[in-house]
Protein backbone atom coordinates (compact mmCIF):
# COMPACT_ATOMS: atom_id res chain seq x y z
CA UNK A 1 0.00 0.00 0.00
CA UNK A 2 1.15 3.54 -0.64
CA UNK A 3 0.06 7.10 0.95
CA UNK A 4 -0.72 9.87 -2.04
CA UNK A 5 -2.82 13.14 -2.50
CA UNK A 6 -6.35 12.69 -2.60
CA UNK A 7 -7.65 12.87 -6.63
CA UNK A 8 -11.39 14.87 -7.99
CA UNK A 9 -11.66 10.78 -9.49
CA UNK A 10 -11.50 9.57 -6.00
CA UNK A 11 -14.68 10.72 -5.44
CA UNK A 12 -17.44 7.69 -6.22
CA UNK A 13 -15.02 5.27 -4.00
CA UNK A 14 -14.98 7.19 -1.11
CA UNK A 15 -18.92 7.88 -1.42
CA UNK A 16 -18.73 3.81 -1.81
CA UNK A 17 -16.25 3.75 0.88
CA UNK A 18 -18.28 5.75 3.59
CA UNK A 19 -21.75 3.72 3.37
CA UNK A 20 -20.13 1.06 5.99
CA UNK A 21 -22.40 1.75 8.88
CA UNK A 22 -19.14 1.19 10.77
CA UNK A 23 -17.51 4.53 9.50
CA UNK A 24 -20.27 6.79 10.97
CA UNK A 25 -20.27 4.79 13.87
CA UNK A 26 -16.80 5.53 15.58
CA UNK A 27 -15.50 8.64 13.60
CA UNK A 28 -16.79 11.60 12.28
CA UNK A 29 -18.19 11.22 9.16
CA UNK A 30 -21.92 12.13 8.81
CA UNK A 31 -24.33 10.05 7.68
CA UNK A 32 -25.50 9.44 5.22
CA UNK A 33 -22.50 10.15 3.47
CA UNK A 34 -23.43 11.87 -0.19
CA UNK A 35 -21.26 12.64 -2.82
CA UNK A 36 -21.16 16.27 -1.48
CA UNK A 37 -19.26 15.23 1.42
CA UNK A 38 -17.06 13.22 -0.64
CA UNK A 39 -16.21 16.16 -2.87
CA UNK A 40 -15.25 18.48 0.27
CA UNK A 41 -13.02 16.09 1.71
CA UNK A 42 -11.18 15.72 -1.37
CA UNK A 43 -10.71 19.11 -2.06
CA UNK A 44 -10.55 20.97 1.38
CA UNK A 45 -10.09 18.42 4.31
CA UNK A 46 -11.52 17.75 7.26
CA UNK A 47 -13.91 20.78 7.89
CA UNK A 48 -12.50 23.27 11.02
CA UNK A 49 -8.82 21.63 10.78
CA UNK A 50 -6.80 24.54 9.51
CA UNK A 51 -3.33 22.65 9.92
CA UNK A 52 -3.92 19.44 7.47
CA UNK A 53 -2.86 16.94 5.55
CA UNK A 54 -5.00 14.48 4.56
CA UNK A 55 -3.84 11.35 1.82
CA UNK A 56 -5.47 8.43 0.30
CA UNK A 57 -4.34 4.84 1.27
CA UNK A 58 -4.17 3.00 -1.49
CA UNK A 59 -2.82 -0.29 -3.12
CA UNK A 60 0.35 0.19 -4.85
CA UNK A 61 -0.50 -2.22 -7.28
CA UNK A 62 -4.03 -1.96 -8.60
CA UNK A 63 -4.84 1.76 -7.16
CA UNK A 64 -7.82 0.65 -5.14
CA UNK A 65 -8.88 2.76 -2.58
CA UNK A 66 -8.16 1.23 1.00
CA UNK A 67 -8.94 4.27 2.99
CA UNK A 68 -7.67 7.47 4.28
CA UNK A 69 -5.64 9.00 6.84
CA UNK A 70 -5.00 12.47 8.15
CA UNK A 71 -2.27 13.82 10.42
CA UNK A 72 -3.70 17.87 11.73
CA UNK A 73 -2.06 19.97 14.55
CA UNK A 74 -3.84 22.23 16.95
CA UNK A 75 -1.43 23.12 19.36
CA UNK A 76 3.06 23.54 18.23
CA UNK A 77 4.69 20.70 18.54
CA UNK A 78 1.63 18.11 19.03
CA UNK A 79 0.01 16.60 15.93
CA UNK A 80 -2.93 13.94 15.56
CA UNK A 81 -3.71 11.17 13.42
CA UNK A 82 -6.81 9.62 12.64
CA UNK A 83 -8.02 7.17 10.14
CA UNK A 84 -10.66 4.70 8.30
CA UNK A 85 -10.09 1.21 6.87
CA UNK A 86 -12.62 0.89 3.90
CA UNK A 87 -14.65 -2.80 5.20
CA UNK A 88 -12.60 -5.05 2.35
CA UNK A 89 -9.28 -3.92 3.72
CA UNK A 90 -9.68 -4.52 7.58
CA UNK A 91 -7.69 -6.81 8.66
CA UNK A 92 -4.91 -6.91 6.56
CA UNK A 93 -2.58 -4.41 8.74
CA UNK A 94 -3.34 -1.31 6.31
CA UNK A 95 -4.51 0.94 9.20
CA UNK A 96 -0.81 0.35 11.33
CA UNK A 97 1.01 0.30 7.98
CA UNK A 98 -0.56 3.74 7.09
CA UNK A 99 -0.25 4.85 10.60
CA UNK A 100 3.46 4.08 10.78
CA UNK A 101 4.32 6.01 7.35
CA UNK A 102 2.48 9.09 8.71
CA UNK A 103 4.07 9.31 12.08
CA UNK A 104 7.78 8.34 10.75
CA UNK A 105 6.80 11.16 7.90
CA UNK A 106 5.58 13.99 10.76
CA UNK A 107 8.37 13.41 13.04
CA UNK A 108 10.87 13.84 10.60
CA UNK A 109 9.40 16.46 8.49
CA UNK A 110 7.51 18.87 11.26
CA UNK A 111 9.92 17.72 14.26
CA UNK A 112 6.64 17.43 16.13
CA UNK A 113 7.36 16.33 19.94
CA UNK A 114 4.29 13.82 20.41
CA UNK A 115 1.75 12.71 18.36
CA UNK A 116 -2.02 11.79 19.47
CA UNK A 117 -4.49 9.28 18.56
CA UNK A 118 -7.88 8.97 19.85
CA UNK A 119 -10.50 6.63 19.96
CA UNK A 120 -13.98 6.07 21.14
CA UNK A 121 -14.36 3.66 23.86
CA UNK A 122 -15.52 0.01 22.31
CA UNK A 123 -13.48 1.00 19.27
CA UNK A 124 -11.33 -2.07 20.17
CA UNK A 125 -9.89 -2.52 16.52
CA UNK A 126 -8.73 1.13 16.53
CA UNK A 127 -7.14 0.66 20.00
CA UNK A 128 -4.87 -2.51 18.46
CA UNK A 129 -3.56 -0.37 15.64
CA UNK A 130 -2.66 2.42 17.75
CA UNK A 131 -1.14 -0.35 20.21
CA UNK A 132 0.67 -2.21 17.19
CA UNK A 133 1.70 1.04 15.78
CA UNK A 134 4.02 1.98 18.90
CA UNK A 135 1.16 4.13 20.68
CA UNK A 136 1.22 3.91 24.43
CA UNK A 137 -2.72 4.07 26.26
CA UNK A 138 -2.64 7.07 28.19
CA UNK A 139 -6.57 6.72 29.72
CA UNK A 140 -9.63 8.01 29.37
CA UNK A 141 -10.65 11.43 28.95
CA UNK A 142 -13.86 12.07 30.24
CA UNK A 143 -16.81 14.33 27.83
CA UNK A 144 -13.20 15.53 25.58
CA UNK A 145 -14.77 15.23 22.55
CA UNK A 146 -18.09 16.21 20.91
CA UNK A 147 -19.19 14.31 18.35
CA UNK A 148 -22.38 14.41 15.75
CA UNK A 149 -23.71 17.11 18.57
CA UNK A 150 -22.96 14.61 21.82
CA UNK A 151 -20.01 14.60 24.03
CA UNK A 152 -18.11 11.85 24.09
CA UNK A 153 -15.52 10.04 26.27
CA UNK A 154 -12.24 9.29 24.15
CA UNK A 155 -9.46 7.33 24.97
CA UNK A 156 -6.07 8.85 24.79
CA UNK A 157 -2.68 7.48 23.20
CA UNK A 158 0.54 9.18 22.32
CA UNK A 159 3.43 8.44 20.47
CA UNK A 160 7.25 10.21 21.03
CA UNK A 161 9.87 10.37 18.54
CA UNK A 162 12.34 6.95 18.89
CA UNK A 163 8.86 5.17 19.76
CA UNK A 164 8.29 3.71 15.84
Amino acid sequence: MTLRAWREEDIPAVVEMCQDPEIPRWTTVPSPYTEEHARDFVLHGVPGRDRQVQLAIVDAEGGELLGSIGLFSKDEGVGEVGYLVAAPARGRGVATRAVKLMCRWAFEDFALARIQLHTLPGNTASERVAEKAGFTREGVLRQYAVMKGARTDITMFSLLPGEL
